[in-house]
C-alpha cells in the first residue's frame, strides 16, 4: 500500500502562503474543485472524492490523528461516476460528512502541497511527502520540516484529524 507523511495546518495568510509555495515549486500549480463524501467504516477512513467533470476516486487511507508529521497509508481506484459510486456505497454504508473544497495543488519534487480553502472551515495547507517503498518514515518527516520551516509553518498551526471530523465537531 503507497504511503506519504503528511502534515495539516491552519492558515492565517493564505497569499503569503501561496507566494512562498510558488516559491519552491517545480512545477505549475493546478486548481481542482474537490467534494470528498465520507463514509462509516471499521478501520480507517472510505471517502469518493468528485472532481468537476463528474469523475472521481475511491480512498481508503489510514493515518493517526496527531499534529505533526504522520504515516498515511492509502488505497486509491479512479472512478469515472463519482456520484454514482456515492450512490451505489451510500445503499450499504452509512455517509458521513461531506467536505467541499477549493485545492490549488502546488508539487515541490516529490511533496504536494495543497492550499485548500474548505467551505464552512477556512483556509488549510496539507504537505503530502510521498515515500518511496521501503523508505524510513524519518526521511519523509525531515522533509516535511524542512518545507514547513520555508513556507512559515509554525508547530502551533499544526491540526489533527480530517477535515471531515473538524465539520463533525458540533
Amino acid at each position: 500500500m503507497p504511503s506519504n507523511v503528511e502534515i495539516k495546518a491552519r492558515v492565517a495568510d493564505p497569499t503569503g502562503l501561496r507566494e512562498r509555495a510558488l516559491a519552491v515549486a517545480t512545477r505549475r500549480p493546478e486548481i481542482i474543485e474537490q467534494t470528498d463524501t465520507f463514509f462509516a467504516v471499521a478501520r480507517g477512513r472510505l471517502k469518493v472524492r468528485r472532481f468537476a467533470d463528474g469523475s472521481g476516486e475511491l480512498i481508503h487511507y489510514e493515518r493517526p490523528d496527531a499534529e505533526g508529521p504522520k504515516t498515511s497509508r492509502y488505497a486509491l481506484c479512479p472512478v469515472t461516476d463519482a456520484d454514482l459510486l456515492v450512490q451505489v456505497l451510500s445503499g450499504v454504508l452509512p455517509p458521513g460528512v461531506v467536505v467541499r473544497k477549493r485545492r490549488e495543488l502546488v508539487m515541490a519534487g516529490r511533496t504536494r502541497i495543497h492550499l485548500d480553502e474548505v467551505a464552512e472551515l477556512g483556509h488549510f495547507m496539507e504537505l503530502e511527502v510521498v515515500l518511496a517503498e521501503g523508505e524510513e518514515q524519518a526521511a519523509g518527516e525531515a522533509e516535511a520540516r524542512e518545507l514547513m520551516a520555508k513556507l512559515g509553518i509554525a508547530p502551533q498551526d499544526l491540526v489533527e484529524g480530517a477535515y471531515a471530523d473538524m465539520l463533525a465537531r458540533p
